[in-house]
């Protein structure tokens, strides 16, 4: 599934635009992300009822603090941001993944401008808590990390946070994740996977690209956890040329994030001082805990084993 550009546009060119595009809008819903509100007003009813599925409800009093306009017009698709006011305009979208991913690099600026505040950041990854410690899995897109996520989630010690993106806060002496959304918006290819999730994701309403929302906790049996301690990042790559699984330092750990930006296509701007604050973040949490590369070219369950060797 191909990324897409983002164009960067003022104040005046954003109420241009959002004069144009009051005449489409037929929905409004507001989510509560990590504590923010997030308004999204798109002419999609499937783009709605996904939301709602998706995030945790936020009381339609609190103003928010980013919005997303997204509608579904036959076209190519456009993404433009206008950062003053945290606002995104997507144009032409046929895909619920790009407005779910948009809100939430959305709401991540926003987070970010108050760095030095509140020391909160957000990370494109997966996280899961095991016996109190949370452990963090962070790759480039296809290197597995939703399916290794679910693996994990099979043994019964483990609870589940989140399958695509979470929230951390720096303390002076640990690093806190918490969750960024209330259900998952999950592949139906993982039940081809991990058959013991395969009665449930059957179940699940899919949507033009073969996902949909599923509920975490009937899912998991209750096994959710809003908040953990992160105790170790496991860091994903998929090279033949490789070993499967080692320690790393962290300057190995920085040059790894700065060939993989990140590991994050939804970063809504892309320029040297955005990248400083990212890099700080993450020298700042590798220099806290044990950070690993698990080369995903053998099998889910080889990979599987090599996390869970770990943890034992």
């Amino acid at each position: 599934m191909s990324s897409y550009e983002v164009e960067i546009i003022s104040p005046s060119k954003k109420d241009e635009l959002l004069a144009e595009l009051g005449r489409e809008v037929v929905f409004e819903r507001k989510a509560n992300i990590h504590g923010a509100c997030v308004k999204l007003l798109t002419d999609s009813e499937s783009f709605k009822e996904e939301w709602e599925d998706n995030f945790k409800f936020m009381n339609e009093e609190i103003r928010p603090h980013a919005k997303i306009f997204a509608t579904s017009n036959n076209g190519e698709l456009q993404v433009l941001y206008e950062p003053l006011s945290k606002t995104c305009i997507i144009r032409n979208c046929d895909y619920y993944g790009w407005v779910k991913s948009i809100a939430l690099a959305t709401i991540s600026d926003f987070f970010e401008e108050y760095h030095s505040e509140n020391r909160r950041y957000s990370v494109h990854g997966s996280v899961v808590d095991f016996e109190g410690h949370a452990i963090a899995i962070i790759g480039p897109p296809g290197t597995g990390k939703s399916t290794l996520t679910y693996g994990l989630m099979m043994n019964k010690k483990f609870n589940y946070i989140s399958d695509d993106w979470f929230f951390t806060r720096l303390f002076e002496n640990s690093v806190v994740v918490y969750s960024s959304e209330k259900n998952s918006y999950i592949r139906d290819d993982v039940a081809d996977v991990w058959v013991d999730f395969r009665d449930q994701i059957q179940r699940v309403k899919l949507d033009n690209k073969n996902r949909g929302i599923v509920d975490v906790k009937n899912l998991f049996n209750g096994r959710i956890r809003e908040s953990s301690t992160l105790k170790s990042i496991i860091l994903l790559e998929r090279n033949p040329a490789n070993i499967p699984f080692k320690e790393m330092d962290i300057e190995e750990a920085i040059q790894y994030m700065k060939e993989t930006d990140y590991c994050n296509p939804h970063q809504l701007i892309r320029d040297e001082r955005k990248y400083n604050l990212r890099m700080q973040f993450f020298q700042e949490i590798f220099s806290k805990m044990e950070v690993y590369l698990l080369n995903t070219i053998e099998s889910p369950l080889e990979s599987l084993n090599q996390i869970n060797n770990l943890i034992k």
